[in-house]
């Protein structure tokens, strides 16, 4: 019997003592394909390339344990855990990691210390690309991409190419602007490229697809709106 991958989550308090959750199944607190629906950016565009298959939006606290201020890229790579455990041909089959699960592996790959386990210390792409590799045999390409907006155009050039060939969920994340992105999808015109990004800073109870585009955390963002001062990188699974 296949098990469904939010069934393993431990939803805490907060979601079992709520009287409007009764009769609801654990896996009704989380959105799937968050983007879909969502408009383009552009009504004319030269190139436009989206995440192909189901992802699910990891966020902030949606698991019960409070991670505000540190726990965004944890949450990134659930999301990025939740595409590769719905593709078939792809690594192996189990259900998102919870955050101690993510810290046990980069600890157990020797990256961390044995005190890193139960910390509030954030995790970026390098960290990602470790634990996709030791617990979903899926390795992964990591780019650094310098400041400004030149670099970050030939990124986009990099996603378009990405999605088309391997399809899956990217983690962004830099220096000056260090808070994780979910990268989903990229479509470039005539006067530059817009990144899809899937923001996991949302902290708050049951939510849908439509509330999430609504209030910008599902949406398009033209590059240049990114912080051209800071260097980013990226992590894409080589699924």
């Amino acid at each position: 019997m296949e098990r469904n991958q939010e069934e393993d989550i431990d939803w805490g308090e907060r979601y079992r003592q709520d009287p409007l959750n009764v009769n609801k199944s654990v896996k009704d607190f989380l959105v799937k394909n968050a983007h879909e629906g969502l408009a383009l950016p552009l009504t004319v565009y030269e190139r436009c390339s989206v995440t192909s298959g189901q992802c699910v939006y990891y966020h902030y606290c949606c698991d019960g344990q409070d991670d505000r201020g540190w726990g965004c890229g944890y949450r990134t790579v659930q999301t990025m855990c939740s595409w590769i455990n719905n593709v078939s041909h792809c690594g192996k089959s189990r259900p998102p990691p919870s955050l101690h699960e993510i810290q046990q592996a980069l600890v157990t790959v020797g990256d961390k210390p044995a005190s890193f386990l139960g910390s509030k210390e954030w995790i970026g792409t390098c960290e990602a690309a470790l634990v996709l590799d030791q617990m979903y045999d899926v390795p992964c390409r990591l780019v650094h991409v310098r400041s400004g907006t030149t670099e970050l155009e030939q990124a986009a050039q990099d996603l378009h190419l990405h999605f088309l060939t391997h399809g899956s969920p990217v983690m962004m994340g830099g220096d000056r602007d260090n808070s994780s992105k979910c990268i989903l999808g990229v479509c470039t015109g005539k006067e530059g490229s817009y990144l899809l990004i899937m923001d996991p800073h949302y902290y708050g109870s049951v939510l849908d697809k439509e509330f999430l585009q609504k209030n910008g955390w599902v949406a398009w963002r033209r590059v240049q709106s990114l912080d051209l001062s800071s260097f980013y990188n990226l992590c894409l699974p080589q699924t």
